[in-house]
This record gives C-alpha cells, structure tokens and sequence, in this order.
C-alpha cells in the first residue's frame, strides 16, 4: 500500500519549495534539502559567504494556531542543534555555523508574507 501524503505533508512540501527558490534568489548555494540524522531532520542546508545555515522552514495557511515561526519549540530546536553537530562531523570544512527560519504564510494557495529570521540562537 503507497503512503499517501496527508495536505498538512503536501503543504510543508510547497513551503519548502518555496523557501528554496527564495534562498537562491538571495545568493545562497543549497547543499542539502531534508537532511537526517536519526530521527532529526533539517529542511534546508546551505551557505552564503562561508556561513552554513541550517533552516527550519515553516508553512501556515491561517493563523488559527499562531504565526509560522512560533510553531518552533525548544524539542524542534534540540533536534536542529543534533542533526548540525553530526552534520559538521561529517563535513569539516566549515567554521561558522547559522540557525535560521523561514516562515511562510500563504493564501488561497499564493505567497502572502516570507518572513526571513536569520541566527535564531546561539
């Protein structure tokens, strides 16, 4: 039986793809899309002037449960921080390290705001 993706995956799926060509289109080179490390993924991996971001992206089609951004809690960021220390083992060719978010809100299937939060924490 073929896993059918629920509309909350397909969402998540645009959001991403758009957070995406976003990121091209301000200059950063995407090295990874969905990278895991056990049961931690990261959406987005990639670098702009020998910085690598690690991106959360976030998809809300209302703000019945709020803003995309703040759907980030300390489990979600926890996981963020594994997956970038086992990434960094793995390729250790970069110094600086960033922690972003890409909070998407859309309408009627259509970009209303992509909201750009650059080093989270740390």
């Amino acid at each position: 039986m073929l896993n059918k993706k629920t509309s909350h995956q397909h969402k998540g799926d645009y959001g991403e793809s758009l957070a995406y060509d976003y990121l091209q289109q301000q200059g950063f080179v995407v090295l990874e899309r969905n990278w895991r490390y056990k049961h931690c993924e990261v959406d987005i991996i990639c670098k702009k002037n020998n910085v690598l971001h690690f991106v959360e992206v976030k998809t809300r089609t209302n703000q019945k449960f709020g803003n995309p951004e703040e759907s980030i809690n300390s489990k979600k960021m926890n996981a963020l921080k594994k997956a970038a220390e086992e990434y960094l083992i793995q390729h250790t060719e970069f110094i600086q390290i960033q922690f972003d978010v890409i909070a998407i809100k859309l309408k009627n299937n259509k970009i209303e705001e992509i909201l750009f939060i650059e080093d989270i924490f740390f």
